[in-house]
């Protein structure tokens, strides 16, 4: 399939002699082992371990630039700044001269840095081309294969990051050092204390909104995330999916899901 461009994305450069060590003690990701050239999926958390930021860092030379949701462009360059005190790195928001670029096929090159059969992405300088927006692709794919993203299904402080699959994914590097966040998502991978996971659901009949909550039986189960055709994702309860089939939602289970997805009611 050809490549396309990723609208509704926003790119923030982070450079400068510190830019390795600033972002290595601040996200999830282990930026000191990123190659020139690679990417790496991680987030910036709260102190209490929920997503505030979930983004792909594409290193280029001595510069990282984060691709992420083109909304939290500005809420993403505040942050960091708050966190820059004496560090040497300049942050600026560079969307205008760069293009995320995505190849649906699950085999092509360079791959998604979360799961290759998300295809392929890559930034490159510049416009768009004239590429057709594979925005609308893109999202089927993701959400088929059960993969959240923030603005799109959760909202910034609300979600852990074992919740949004980032265990499965490479998103949490668990031998690292310290990052804002770290003892709480330490702590819940090694208890498997995530009660709630992101799934991809079968839905008989029209999608609700985001954010709706879902019921079975007078319990709560979940609530959904964002939807294309039939496919919804939602953040369920791993205790009650035996309920699902109830709300008239049929979670589908990942090969590449950490074991807990499948556990059943209790």
């Amino acid at each position: 399939m050809a490549e396309a461009r990723l609208g509704r994305r926003g790119v923030v450069a982070v450079s400068g002699d510190d830019a390795a060590d600033f972002l290595q003690g601040l996200v999830t990701a282990d930026i000191e082992q990123l190659a020139v050239g690679g990417t790496a999926f991680g987030a910036l958390l709260t102190p209490q371990g929920k997503i505030l930021f979930d983004f792909i860092v594409h290193r280029q030379g001595d510069t990282y630039l984060i691709d992420l949701p083109a909304e939290a462009t500005g809420a993403l360059i505040k942050r960091l700044g708050f966190y820059k005190l004496r560090s040497q790195v300049e942050i600026a928001d560079v969307s205008g001269d760069f293009t995320v670029l995505v190849d649906p096929d699950p085999g092509a090159s360079p791959a998604d840095p979360r799961l290759a059969a998300l295809g392929a992405r890559r930034l490159v300088a510049g416009g768009d081309a004239g590429l057709a927006d594979g925005t609308g692709l893109y999202d089927r794919t993701r959400i088929d294969l059960g993969i959240a993203e923030s603005w799109r299904d959760f909202a910034t402080g609300e979600v852990f990051p074992h919740e949004a699959n980032f265990d499965s994914l490479h998103g949490v590097n668990l031998s690292k050092g310290c990052y804002v966040g770290q003892e709480v998502v330490s702590r819940m991978h090694h208890r498997g204390s995530a009660r709630k996971r992101y799934l991809s659901c079968r839905i008989d009949g029209e999608a609700p909104e985001a954010g709706a909550q879902i019921t079975a039986d007078d319990r709560a189960v979940g609530v959904t995330g964002s939807a294309a055709g039939a496919q919804v994702l939602a953040l369920l309860r791993l205790d009650r999916i035996s309920l699902c089939g109830k709300t008239q939602l049929w979670p589908k289970m990942q090969s590449w899901a950490q074991p807990d997805h499948r556990q059943g009611d209790e």
